[in-house]
């Protein structure tokens, strides 16, 4: 191809070039010897996040919560879940961090609570009609006696979006709306009482100084008027992304949301950031989840999803760029998180794994372990190199593959059950990190337990092993972040470069970068000296599944 030059969107927000590390509390470290992760254990590692050089980090849920969804099941939005800790304990690891010259980005979980949380409490016991179930989407069922749900949508999570409630008299009642668990009732986003509440949520924890929130199932708070059936079509993500109007996914309404909360981060003080989890069928319709008056990042779950192909990479890099950059925002690159198969092990399969279903034993086209750390070291290569924001998931610095092998009798993620054990969900990506190669729970604690049982061979991924491992990911992600940061290479242009179809290749001002997606070696042009490799090797002819940043003399 021609030599053709991309800008990222202008700007110095800190958000617009991050590298943000995601935190996922139960299964970082354990402070208490529960099984369990906690605010206390974040603090004691905070020093090897730094030494990683991130940014910022994101926390997953860690608010009161039953834990039917690994705390996406909201039951109190100001306060701490004592399986995590404090507010003290999060001001104090929020203290350290800051300290560290690390921002904190928290997780809030808008479009629906548990069915724990006060309201939905009150609304159980409050009659049709009321103020109390108006915050909520209830409504009544269809047939001679409401026996019927409201409609056929189907839960992300498998089976019905709709349960029915029995009333204070034992008679069955209304059906409300839960595109998540059953235990998930979703808000009704058109009532002033969810609005109102969650601009106090916002205050609460900007209150307390955090930097950000990443704003779950973004795309979800707005359904369609009329509540109309819809089927999903059976090779779609259950999170969205295809190219129907669903009507409870990126309905237009859902822009207001965000544009009263843009102000009132703007009230604030200081460079505060809203990230936007919103799974949609192009980059053109999530680019306007960015527009100037919303929100400032959204994960480019189009460039997550992309499989190991030279071509559709470079047309999401290139779409991705331009549309990001069309309405001033900065492109979010993401490669894992905690719903996702881990990209070490996602970037191997040899069938198609729709978001959320998760490997197990018995799944099909299962990864060679060997091919896919090397195809995962070099798309996070490829990543650390592109203008924009960088998401890292944690366990990806060391390498970490799916965790596959999970007993059933272990498995915990909701998915799970409600298919009966048709998909594994997500729990392969949720097992607690392995901190040290011998002790207990490889060092995730002192007591052994885990929430998840971790793999017998993470001993060889353990970040004490790592750490003095020449060739190590770690050592790898340790060098791109500082280089990135020490180039610049978060903002700025990017210039396409032609090395065949197998390639992706670009420059970054002097510093060319180059991944092989092919068969075979790639020549590289004469006078190439490496900066950095995702592997080894020798000459100038850059291996299959290899990337390489280098200069040309």
């Amino acid at each position: 191809m021609a030599e053709i030059e991309q800008r990222s969107a202008p700007g110095s927000e800190w958000w617009r070039t991050a590298v943000i590390y995601q935190i996922y509390p139960r299964s970082f470290a354990d402070s208490t010897g529960d099984g369990v992760g906690d605010l206390p254990g974040i603090t004691s590692r905070l020093d090897a996040l730094s030494e990683l050089g991130v940014d910022a980090i994101w926390l997953s849920p860690f608010m009161p919560s039953p834990q039917k969804d690994a705390g996406y099941d909201v039951s109190d939005y100001r306060g701490v879940d004592p399986l995590f800790g404090t507010l003290a304990d999060f001001d104090a690891m929020l203290e350290q961090a800051h300290a560290r010259g690390i921002r904190v980005v928290v997780d809030l979980v808008p479009n629906h609570s548990s069915d724990q949380h006060r309201w939905f409490q009150e609304a159980l016991r409050a009659a049709p009609g009321s103020p109390e179930r108006a915050r909520y989407l209830f409504r009544d069922g269809k047939g001679k006696n409401g026996e019927l749900p409201p409609n056929n949508w189907q839960s992300v999570f498998g089976g019905g979006m709709w349960t029915r409630v029995t009333d204070a008299d034992g008679r069955p009642g209304q059906w409300y709306l839960h595109i998540f668990d059953v235990s998930q009732p979703d808000f009704d986003w058109t009532n002033e009482d969810v609005r109102e509440e969650f601009r106090g949520v916002l205050r609460f924890w900007l209150d307390r100084g955090v930097d950000g929130f990443r704003v779950d199932v973004a795309h979800g708070l707005i359904k369609k008027d009329g509540l109309p059936d819809y089927t999903l079509p059976a090779d779609a993500g259950s999170m969205g992304g295809v190219e129907d109007d669903v009507p409870y996914w990126g309905q237009p309404g859902v822009h207001d949301v965000f544009r009263d909360w843009h102000r009132v981060l703007a009230d604030y003080d200081g460079e505060r950031a809203l990230c936007a989890e919103a799974w949609l069928p192009t980059l053109e319709k999530t680019a306007l989840w960015v527009r100037p008056d919303e929100m400032d990042q959204a994960f480019n779950f189009n460039y997550l999803m992309t499989t190991w192909d030279a071509a559709k990479l470079r047309g999401v890099i290139r779409e991705s760029l331009d549309a990001f950059g069309g309405v001033g925002a900065p492109s979010t690159w993401v490669l894992s998180n905690h719903d996702v198969i881990r990209h070490a092990s996602r970037l191997a399969l040899t069938v198609d794994s729709p978001q959320g279903d998760g490997i197990g034993p018995d799944s099909p086209g299962k990864p060679d372990r060997a091919i896919g750390l090397s195809r995962g070291r070099a798309a996070t290569t490829l990543m650390l190199a592109l203008p924009g924001s960088a998401y890292i998931y944690q366990g990806e610095e060391l390498g970490l593959p799916e965790a596959i092998e999970i007993p059933d009798e272990f498995r915990q993620d909701p998915t799970w059950f409600r298919t009966n054990g048709a998909r594994y969900g997500r729990d392969g990506c949720r097992v607690p990190l392995p901190w040290t190669a011998t002790g207990p729970a490889f060092g995730f604690n002192d007591t052994g337990a885990s929430w998840l049982p971790q793999p017998a061979e993470w001993a060889e991924y353990a970040r004490d092993v790592e750490e003095t491992a020449a060739g190590s990911t770690l050592a790898l992600y340790k060098t791109l972040v500082r280089l990135r940061k020490d180039r610049g290479l978060g903002s700025g242009s990017l210039v396409w470069e032609e090395l065949g179809d197998a390639a992706v290749a670009f420059r970054r001002g002097d510093l060319h970068v180059a991944a092989n997606l092919g068969a075979t070696p790639i020549a590289l042009p004469a006078g190439a000296a490496i900066v950095v490799h995702s592997e080894p090797f020798a000459g100038t002819a850059l291996p299959p599944n290899t990337a390489a940043w280098y200069t040309v003399g």
